[in-house]
């Protein structure tokens, strides 16, 4: 049976992605998201005080669809869930959209090689109905983001009785919500500092606790130079060792490793000093090289000035070991006052409308997704995952995952056998585990080589960017507008398959 219908479970950029490819290929796509508007993370009812992208405006769009060009540099979460509900307008999909609409069961029927896919819709009433729906393909797109992780602290259940709250980032909408209170916001990573950073002049009292500090980016190097051009461009993830290394990155971690390291240790010392994280007590201890190992966090504006103005406290190498009403106790021994206690602490990559059966398949005994170019399960029929491949160019590499997976189901793309697939996954995850000391999110951290991830998929689909492109891209940050001619590619290649299938049977004697 010929693949003709798709779910399309999340309407982030992973599924907004997927909506615009698969419609403009000619397929019938259904979008269900359990939220009531699009925006996977930019969702009104996730976003935070003080949320922003981590990339600048010209390098956090889609390829065909710029940002306005009246939004700041660092547009925040109210402009980008613009953005990408103005994306589904545009391109006229926004009615295959179904907003509140929660899948809460997929089933796939091997006879019938279709997907059952059973959906929870609730009204702005709050009438909750079960419907059942059909499709020959199911693509997942909720995102690696979709379950907030938060500690379940010893002494939670009394602390919220008599009036606090444990709630993670993702669920902190409204900073008047902690005026007047003591709040401990736990991380350090980008959406704890902004968080901090946002309440800091409304709140009784701010403390960070961390319990690893990280080197974090400014916007502007030494005041001057927007980070994109050292951060977001070839010659900055060819600094850092990719699972296989090619061309001038061989001279890099070879014979020009000196150069390299040379080339690391110049910005980290402008950094330093440009952020007195010394004088603070707030330097890492570690190089700079080790932001390739997790995450990559921009600094917050103002978060330091307020640390150092003493209207952000911190607590550098810390963890909260219980709470008690009205107060958290560290594992120094430390009591700090506490109404409110906001955790970053990470997410889930849960799938919980897939059967056990399938998940087994998927993932492996650690929960680590198995994913052939980070798009496919190995051995499981008609499914796909996008926006599993969490990068700087988050919303590229979803765009480019689903233009590869579009040429697949037309018949481009001819994979390698189950073995060799296995063995590509066993090799990506081990390399994962060792690089990143295991916090890699369950194989679906692929930072900081976006653009390496983009071109293994163009070289699949043969059709990767010119040598002038590529070059400009080692010096100048990535231009997500030098990939928009892909999708057109595709569409034509396919209508000229499409247009003679008599004549071309009749020419191979069939």
């Amino acid at each position: 049976m010929s693949i003709k219908t798709i779910c399309i479970v999340g309407a982030g950029f992973g599924g907004l992605s997927a909506a615009r490819v698969f419609s403009a290929m000619g397929y019938d796509t259904t979008v269900y998201e359990k939220e009531a508007d699009v925006g996977g993370v930019w969702s009104a009812s996730r976003r935070y005080p003080g949320l922003t992208t981590q990339n600048p405006r010209s390098t956090y769009a889609l390829s065909d669809y710029p940002m306005p060009s009246d939004y700041p540099e660092w547009p925040n979460g109210e402009q980008v869930q613009a953005y990408m509900h103005a994306y589904a307008v545009h391109f006229g999909f926004l009615d295959r959209i179904h907003l509140n609409a929660e899948v809460i069961d997929a089933r796939f029927d091997e006879k019938d090689m279709r997907w059952s896919i059973t959906v929870r819709t609730t009204s702005p009433a709050g009438d909750e109905q079960l419907t059942t729906a059909y499709f020959d393909y199911l693509i997942i797109a909720n995102g690696i983001f979709s379950v907030p992780m938060v500690p379940d602290y010893p002494g939670t259940e009394a602390f919220e009785s008599q009036g606090g709250q444990v709630l993670h980032t993702s669920q902190f909408n409204d900073k008047q919500t902690v005026h007047g209170k003591h709040v401990l916001v736990v991380g350090y990573g980008k959406s704890s500092c902004d968080v901090a950073n946002a309440i800091a002049d409304s709140a009784a009292s701010t403390t960070v606790v961390a319990r690893h500090l990280i080197w974090k980016l400014p916007k502007y190097l030494a005041h001057v130079l927007n980070y994109k051009h050292l951060f977001l461009t070839r010659l900055s993830e060819a600094l850092f060792r990719y699972i296989h290394l090619r061309g001038f990155e061989r001279f890099l971690h070879g014979i020009g490793n000196p150069l390299r390291r040379a080339m690391l240790g110049s910005v980290e010392w402008v950094i330093e000093r440009q952020l007195h994280l010394r004088r603070l007590g707030l330097h890492p201890d570690k190089p700079l090289e080790t932001i390739a190992r997790s995450t990559v966090s921009l600094v917050t504006d103002g978060f330091y000035e307020k640390i150092e103005a003493g209207e952000i406290g911190i607590r550098k190498n810390s963890e909260i070991t219980r709470l008690e009403p009205g107060k958290a106790i560290l594992d120094s021994g430390e009591t700090l006052a506490a109404d409110v206690v906001i955790c970053g602490t990470g997410w889930r990559q849960l799938c919980p409308f897939l059967d056990e059966a399938i998940m087994q398949k998927v993932t492996d005994s650690e929960g680590n997704f198995r994913l052939y170019r980070s798009v496919l399960p190995i051995g499981v029929p008609r499914l796909a995952f996008n926006g599993y491949n969490s990068s700087f160019f988050s919303q590229l590499n979803c765009e480019i995952a689903v233009l590869w997976l579009a040429d697949y189901l037309k018949g481009g793309i001819e994979l390698p056998s189950v073995e060799a697939q296995n063995e590509y996954a066993d090799r990506k995850l081990a390399w994962m585990e060792a690089r990143t000391d295991g916090k890699h999110s369950k194989g679906t951290n692929i930072i900081p080589f976006s653009i390496h991830h983009i071109d293994e998929l163009l070289d699949d689909m043969n059709v990767n960017l010119g040598v002038l492109t590529r070059l400009k891209q080692w010096f100048r940050a990535l231009d997500p507008g030098d990939y928009a001619h892909i999708l057109p590619r595709l569409q034509q290649k396919y209508a000229r398959q499409n247009a003679a299938p008599v004549e071309l049977g009749y020419e191979k004697g069939i």
